[in-house]
């Protein structure tokens, strides 16, 4: 998405408002402000991302480091902008960054019910190996495991 309206930066405290509108209309479950700058602070093991569009955060996606591996944390687009390829940016740069980690792995959990994000997912490599039961606390819902395989060094990243 190199002529997208928006641009993919480093997270800031200064986002962390806008993170939690974001959070707070997407998820049963969101973040807190603490949870949020915690993460922001662990600059070794964590990355946070979001996609500023005209001076305002459209998309947010946080990233964990450990092993050599990677996990999705969190990830969400705020309402009235999904379908626009928010996500996939933010995806394509989470890949960038891991592939020059030297990371071939990354892992997610995904609410079951969340059909939407798991076909974004399956787009990004991602497949279903587990469930955890009973993974949301407030809801009681499963979560489905997801693991994928980053490309190679020099193969292309998905647009959309």
């Amino acid at each position: 998405m190199a002529d997208a309206p928006w641009r993919i930066r480093p997270a800031e405290a200064r986002d962390v408002r806008e993170i939690l509108e974001i959070e707070d209309a997407q998820f049963p479950e969101p973040w807190t402000r603490g949870m949020l700058l915690d993460e922001l602070c662990q600059t070794e093991t964590r990355r946070y991302t979001v996609a500023e569009e005209a001076g305002r955060v459209i998309g947010y996606l946080g990233m964990m480091y450990v092993l050599g591996e990677g996990h999705i944390n969190t990830i969400g687009t705020r309402p009235g902008h999904e379908s626009r390829g928010v996500a996939s940016s933010l995806l394509n740069d989470a890949w960038a960054d891991a592939s020059a980690r030297g990371v071939t792995r990354v892992s997610l959990e995904v609410a079951v019910s969340n059909e939407r994000a798991q076909a974004l997912y399956q787009r990004f490599g991602f497949a279903p190996v587990g469930v955890r039961r009973n993974y949301y606390e407030r809801t009681g819902e499963d979560a489905l495991v997801m693991w994928a395989e980053l490309p190679s060094p020099g193969t292309s990243t998905l647009e959309s």
